[in-house]
């Protein structure tokens, strides 16, 4: 367990530095900056996020996440209860797709790429530095442990992120193409059907199903190793390299 230590503590320092780092994860300063043809920070930071998820998935998600530290260190100390509907997973594309359209129209409108601005709208690169910024910060806040506390565990994730489809597009083509990555690897024979791996999943995914199949792939998981440190027998590994297929599924 001591993997899941070291993750959550980056996911917890993460979330102690979101006063500063909040607008480089701003989806309204990429549109904004869009409109004065000003490639934003938030903009290169998604952009970094597809490139690395060609190679690492959603690893951001589940080890450096500020959002995910808020909602796996502090809210699920309150309530912890399990995302029931997978309808839930389909808001945050609703989202995302008009959104990536009004970024391109606004680049488009502006007459292209001129400036680059990592600092974007920051004072000396820090996101929080004045009342309004601080209500912005809160609402976020605010807005993340209500879905945490009422969808079920990083109900942020599940329903409006809209950094997760990034993510999972670079993860796909990742599965997709079989090359060298950052991936679970599930052994069906050596599993004895506990359902620890699927109770501790903080995606709420039925793990031990895929672990069935010998196949643990899905396009929520974080890539967190949770499942494959709560596992006695080793049937569940997180690796890096070519993705393979272990063992024959079970029919009991």
């Amino acid at each position: 367990m001591k993997r899941q230590k070291v993750r959550k503590f980056l996911l917890l320092v993460s979330f102690l530095l979101f006063p500063i780092t909040l607008y480089y994860f701003s989806p309204v300063l990429i549109i904004e900056g869009g409109f004065s043809g000003i490639v934003t920070g938030s903009l290169l930071l998604f952009a970094a996020q597809f490139v690395l998820s060609l190679v690492f998935g959603r690893a951001f998600c589940g080890w450096i996440c500020p959002s995910g530290g808020l909602q796996e260190c502090c809210c699920s100390q309150v309530v912890d209860k399990r995302v029931k509907s997978k309808k839930v997973n389909w808001i945050k594309y609703i989202i995302w797709a008009p959104w990536l359209l009004t970024i391109i129209l606004a680049f488009l409108k502006s007459g292209g790429l001129k400036s680059v601005d990592i600092f974007y709208m920051t004072d000396h690169g820090i996101s929080v530095s004045g009342l309004m910024e601080l209500i912005i910060y809160l609402f976020f806040v605010a807005l993340i442990t209500v879905l945490a506390l009422t969808v079920g565990r990083r109900g942020m994730c599940h329903s409006i992120c809209w950094m997760a489809p990034f993510m999972i597009l670079g993860s796909k083509i990742k599965d997709k193409l079989g090359y060298p990555s950052l991936h679970l690897e599930a052994d069906s024979e050596k599993c004895v059907q506990c359902g620890l791996c699927s109770k501790n999943c903080p995606m709420s995914l039925e793990v031990a199903e895929m672990v069935r199949t010998g196949q643990v792939q899905n396009s929520e998981c974080i890539l967190c190793g949770e499942c494959a440190d709560r596992c006695s027998k080793k049937a569940i590994k997180l690796t890096f390299g070519s993705s393979r297929r272990y063992g024959k599924v079970k029919t009991n």
